[in-house]
């Protein structure tokens, strides 16, 4: 299946956000592929349930706090030393990673609070698989494999 990644939809060169419905005509024209697709991302406040509602499942990688900094931070440092090309030709830098109000880390630390009730939320009305561990992985591709 067709794999989505969100934020290749969303971000432009220059760290430039897509405008709303530019973004939402984007992911919708890529979920009418009758052939099913796997979504990556979490862009609920900017697309509603538009993912969700066409959605067969939905997989909430939920791991505890400090293992998702220390592969966030583990991930951020290799792309500013390898100046990794992203979304739209750009690349993390030091400074953006760890020295500004945009940085990844600060961004996520943040989010974190908020993802929790809303996967909460989503559990209550489509259906969720949440991923706890490396091993809660291991048996769901297990499963589905």
């Amino acid at each position: 299946m067709p794999h989505v990644e969100l934020d290749a939809l969303f971000w432009n060169s220059g760290w430039v956000e897509t405008p709303a419905e530019e973004f939402r005509r984007r992911v919708e024209a890529v979920l009418d592929d009758d052939e099913g697709w796997v979504a990556d991302g979490n862009y609920r406040t900017r697309l509603g349930s538009v993912i969700l509602d066409r959605a067969e499942l939905v997989v909430w990688t939920d791991p505890p706090l400090p293992i998702l900094l220390t592969r966030l931070a583990r991930r951020t440092v290799r792309r500013a030393r390898t100046q990794e090309q992203l979304w739209g030709t750009n690349v993390d830098t030091w400074r953006s990673a760890f020295m500004s109000r945009e940085s990844v880390l600060l961004f996520a630390l943040k989010a974190h609070r908020r993802w929790r009730p809303r996967g909460t939320e989503i559990a209550a009305h489509w259906p969720v698989v949440r991923l706890r561990s490396r091993s809660d992985v291991e048996r769901f591709l297990a499963d589905v494999g």
